[in-house]
């Protein structure tokens, strides 16, 4: 009688609960966690019939002094507003201010002191008084009218002399300057490499001029300041830069050159049209051997190099007199023949010569097949020491030998690796463009995982650090103080590369390999890729366009992988095995002989295969369990097939939280096996227990949850029944994989 009241009470409660709509369970829609849909953003994911945004062009002169270590800058701005809505003020990113003494940066810095610390990380305490920031000359409309302004920090607000309406271009122009911060000691996004052997610098220059910030339909102006942590949010446009530079330099940049009679020599500019047609190999444009003769040059004079881009959200260049400079032609499905190019100093070689742009082309192949072909002229891997940093067709790229050209197997893959993942920063962000200053792991986690689809697909045994479940685990097992959501801004992540770049990387492996399937998978992110490429996605474009090209309901997924720090611990908690018998003596024997412990059950890893099975009958069912269905089952048959089958009733229980598929490998008395995968919605019901009956031609000796480490489960202990088989069912794992 207790029980039926406590089922009823059981019943009671759950009925209140769902009947309320109080019941929040891991497999309920997403509903308001979403951004409702509109005519901007539509419930599919795709974007709505009166989707827009905003664009910005710009013509950029820019002088690097190489005796000073400065930038000086002119630019205008043309904007256009796309928007409905009306404007009385631009936002323009101010980002070299992060190094300025105002700078928030370094005030909202926390640690403590301890008796012995480092000198590079004594509080308060800088090396060289370092005078960063823009100091802006001028703001000025176009016919050189001073226009009000006003900086907040990373921030300029530019005040419009009239409302700008749906439709209406503005053009301003601003002067600037500022000083090149020597990553070396301060580190960096960007600034310069000094090499004291040659007395020369190497620069890698971005976010070296005032930008606008994104004005969207979901947010209005992206105006967040930048701390140093969240990356950049901006709007497309098109480019003219000239960058002047000492005339001895070697040039890479955004863009397409637009004089090569003027910055090459007419040698370069022969090699630079035969490594258009080059296929095969890479040709040196600049060889080691002139770049190494360019060293002991000093140019007094200047030359100045132009180059156009189109559609792109972002300029960045690199020059050098160190550089050497080889490139080579990629074809595609399309039909483009893009260059992969690499520009590096002596320090690089013999690696980068070998390597560099070999990974430039392979990124290129494999993220056109999962993305979209890549619509740029060039991609360029630019080699400066202690750093991985991506812009349109540019990144800079560590990776060095010693000084006798030495290097490491570690060395070489993590330099590939790198060059994979800021090359492949071309589709997210700066084509899928999303917005880095809020959600990290939407450029960098997408990024990561289709580089480790590039690792697997262009090398053999290639080392990959993300993107395998099983690499993740440590992280996923780990105290959830340590650890937030993988939907948290960038400026309030703990553990940066785990949160942004590895989980959300091997959740999108684990979706594809074992939720999925490749084939939809595939299908759904190249629809991703293809309805947001030169627009900006938002989170939820993207878990609406999965489910929507996949018919596969993810919400489940997406709340437990980017909402929760919810980790799997799948357990097998007991096991009984059944057989089909018609003696009733045999029924009534196992009743009594097993009142208190049945033979067949598992119980803190005892091995129910070892012990005799329990035993069920079958009996005719009765009518009223048909209704008014008029066929009936015919129990003979039933009992036919049932007769020589070994029923596996099975208990799961989900330790961890994080409800996914339960693959289920079975170990034959034979010593065969087979694998099961059971969707993740068999935790429906229950989300913390679920019993399932498995039926088997042959005896079972053993059952391994997870067997090849798709789920990235962090106790394996509990995922092997008898539990003593725990080692030889991980046996071709190495140990301390989790």
């Amino acid at each position: 009688m207790k029980k039926v009241f406590l089922l009823f009470s059981l019943v009671f409660l759950y009925g209140i609960s769902f009947g309320q709509g109080k019941y929040e369970g891991k497999f309920e829609q997403m509903g308001t966690m979403l951004p409702s849909p509109n005519v901007y953003r539509t419930a599919s994911g795709a974007p709505g019939p009166e989707y827009w945004q905003q664009r910005a062009d710009y013509d950029i002169d820019v002088t690097l002094d190489d005796n000073k270590q400065t930038i000086t800058g002119k630019e205008t701005i043309t904007y256009y507003n796309n928007s409905p809505n009306p404007l009385s003020y631009l936002w323009v990113q101010l980002d070299q201010n992060v190094r300025s003494p105002e700078s928030n940066t370094p005030k909202v810095s926390t640690g403590g002191m301890r008796d012995s610390l480092f000198s590079k990380w004594v509080p308060g305490i800088a090396a060289d008084e370092f005078e960063g920031g823009f100091k802006i000359k001028s703001v000025t409309d176009s016919k050189g009218k001073a226009l009000s302004y006003f900086i907040n920090k990373t921030m300029m607000r530019v005040e419009l002399p009239a409302v700008m309406n749906n439709g209406d271009t503005f053009i301003f122009d601003i002067e600037w300057s500022y000083n090149i911060n020597d990553r070396m000691t301060g580190g960096g996004r960007s600034g310069l490499e000094y090499f004291p052997k040659d007395d020369n610098y190497l620069y890698t220059i971005a976010q070296f001029y005032p930008r606008m910030a994104v004005y969207s339909d979901f947010q209005g102006w992206q105006n967040k300041q930048f701390l140093g942590s969240g990356e950049f949010a901006l709007p497309f446009g098109n480019y003219e830069v000239s960058i002047t530079v000492p005339s001895d330099h070697i040039v890479a940049s955004t863009g397409t050159l637009q004089n090569p009679e003027d910055a090459l020599t007419k040698e370069q500019a022969k090699r630079f049209e035969k490594a258009k047609k080059s296929f095969d190999e890479p040709v040196f444009i600049v060889t080691e051997e002139e770049a190494i003769a360019n060293e002991k040059e000093k140019a007094n004079d200047t030359k100045t190099w132009t180059f156009k881009a189109e559609n792109v959200r972002d300029f960045a260049f690199a020059s050098s007199r160190k550089f050497m400079w080889d490139a080579q032609a990629v074809k595609l499905p399309n039909g483009t023949t893009p260059l992969a190019m690499s520009f590096y100093p002596k320090e690089g070689n013999p690696l980068w010569e070998q390597e560099s742009t070999k990974a430039v082309k392979a990124t290129l192949e494999t993220y056109s097949k999962y993305t979209i072909d890549y619509p740029y002229p060039v991609a360029i891997s630019v080699h400066a020491a202690s750093i991985g940093m991506e812009y349109p067709m540019i990144c800079f790229n560590f990776g060095r030998p010693d000084e006798e050209g030495n290097y490491s197997e570690s060395t070489k893959y993590r330099m590939i690796g790198v060059i994979i993942h800021e090359v492949g920063h071309n589709f997210f962000p700066m084509i899928i463009n999303s917005d880095e200053r809020q959600w990290t792991w939407m450029d960098e986690g997408l990024n990561t995982f289709v580089q480790y689809r590039t690792e697997v697909e262009q090398y053999d045994n290639f080392p990959s650090r993300r993107g395998p479940a099983a690499n993740i685990v440590r992280y996923m097992k780990g105290d959830k103080q340590f650890i937030r959501p993988i939907m948290t801004n960038s400026e309030q992540i703990l553990q940066f590369g785990n949160n942004a770049y590895a989980k959300p990387a091997t959740a999108l492996n684990v979706l594809r390999e074992t939720v999925m399937g490749p084939e939809l998978f595939d299908y759904a992110f190249k629809e991703y890729a293809r309805r947001w490429a030169f627009k900006h996605p938002t989170p939820a474009d993207l878990f609406r366009t999965m489910e929507d090209a996949s018919a596969v309901d993810l919400d489940w997924f997406w709340k437990g992988w980017f909402f929760s720090t919810d980790h799997t611990d799948i357990s097998v908690d007991n096991v009984k095995w059944y057989k089909y018998t018609e003696d009733k003596a045999v029924l009534e024997n196992q009743v009594s002989a097993n009142s208190s412990e049945e033979a067949g059950t598992a119980t803190d890893g005892a091995n129910a295969f070892e012990s005799d099975p329990l035993y069920f009958t079958v009996t005719e069912t009765p009518d009223r369990y048909y209704g008014e269905f008029m066929n009936r089952v015919d129990d003979s048959e039933i009992v036919s097939k049932a007769k020589d089958k070994n029923f596996y009733e099975v208990t799961f229980s989900n330790v961890g939280g994080l409800v996914m598929p339960i693959i289920v490998e079975f170990t034959y008395a034979d010593g065969t096996t087979e694998i099961e995968k059971i969707p993740a919605e068999i935790w429906r019901r229950n989300e913390n227990v679920a019993v399932k009956t498995f039926v088997k031609e042959k005896e079972v000796t053993r059952i391994t949850v997870d067997p090849n480490l798709e789920t990235a489960d962090t106790e394996l202990e509990n995922n092997v029944y008898p539990r003593k088989d725990v080692k030889s069912a991980f046996d071709k794992f190495k140990e301390g994989t989790n």
